[in-house]
């Protein structure tokens, strides 16, 4: 009785959700009638728990950017210079032994390099939006830029390869049987949720982007909160960049490009106002896994990475327009 209870307190709060499960389950089902020897294999769905992962992190991290009516265009850029700067790090500091046996505390010190380097990017971020009164979309179009431009300088253009064995443990290990990316992300994502409901700076940003007129009122101090949401966006970045360079042995400053188009998607499919004041972990992650049902039906059908593209374009447009006649309805 209790658990029917919360499924409809569930229902009733967001709709969105089941929307979500709906389309979720209708892929899958379709993914499987066009071709189930192929999609329905072990490997392919093991496949999607280590990819999937690093672009629900970005994702996540876009919701929580969108949380206070703002976007984070730089996400990509921060999770491939964190990448390359550990990269950097361990090859610098590789023995005789080489760079797969470095030790435990080098692998530490270059987490906590990639980690540090998505706070400050976010640092960078968030003042530029809150001290410099700079629109959201621009001040991080440039930024994504800037780390990128870094990620060039540092690498000179080609990948960065070969990291430690206990990095790549991270993209490509398995924890009592899961991938450790899917374990590190429900690990993460349960927090990020518990933090948005269950603390004061979670239902602060809620409130900021629900409104901000209100929330001045309340004596919300509106350009901390924001600093602290684009600081939070930098190092899930950052952790992203670090499972992405586990997973392919490798740096560079262009991979991943298609994930920032993606996590926009995948914010807004996911129920988040770009407005601000809406969105959930919740959301992102059924939102997140149908869109790489999706993606992987496309690749088993081989069609082409430009037409896909162009169908991650107009299914965004298309989500969009859809929220906006909600919205007017309502």
């Amino acid at each position: 009785m209790k658990a029917q209870m919360n499924i409809r307190s569930l229902v009733n709060r967001d709709n969105n959700i089941v929307q979500l499960l709906v389309m979720t389950v209708l892929i899958f089902a379709v993914m499987t009638a066009l071709s189930p020897d192929k999609f329905l294999r072990y490997y392919n769905f093991e496949s999607i728990t280590y990819i999937f992962p690093e672009l629900g992190l970005l994702s996540i991290a876009m919701m929580i950017a969108m949380l206070t009516g703002g976007i984070d265009l730089s996400v990509v850029g921060v999770a491939n210079l964190s990448g390359i700067l550990a990269g950097v790090l361990f090859h610098k500091m590789a023995g005789a032994a080489g760079i797969a046996d470095t030790g435990i505390l080098t692998v530490l010190l270059g987490g906590v390099i990639a980690l540090g380097t998505g706070l400050v990017a976010g640092t960078v971020n968030g003042l530029l939006i809150t001290r410099m009164g700079i629109t959201p979309i621009l001040a991080t179009l440039g930024t994504g830029q800037v780390f990128t431009g870094l990620a060039i300088v540092l690498t000179g253009g080609p990948a960065i390869v070969g990291f430690p064995t206990a990095w790549a443990f991270l993209g490509n290990g398995k924890i009592l049987g899961l991938a450790t990316p899917f374990v590190l992300f429900a690990a993460i994502a349960a927090l990020i949720a518990f933090m948005l409901t269950r603390t004061a700076l979670g239902i602060n940003l809620m409130l900021i982007g629900t409104n901000p007129k209100a929330a001045l009122f309340a004596g919300l101090k509106r350009e901390r909160m924001v600093l602290y949401s684009y600081m939070l966006t930098g190092v899930l970045a950052s952790v992203a960049g670090i499972i992405l360079s586990g997973r392919t042995n490798a740096a560079k400053s262009d991979y991943g490009n298609s994930y920032l188009l993606q996590a926009v998607l995948i914010a807004v499919l996911g129920g988040t106002n770009p407005a601000g004041g809406r969105g959930t972990v919740l959301g992102i992650t059924i939102a997140v896994v149908a869109l790489m049902l999706l993606s992987s039906g496309f690749q088993i059908l081989r069609f082409s990475n430009h037409l896909i593209d162009f169908i991650w374009g107009a299914f965004l447009l298309l989500v969009i327009v859809i929220n906006a006649y909600k919205n007017r309805t309502r």
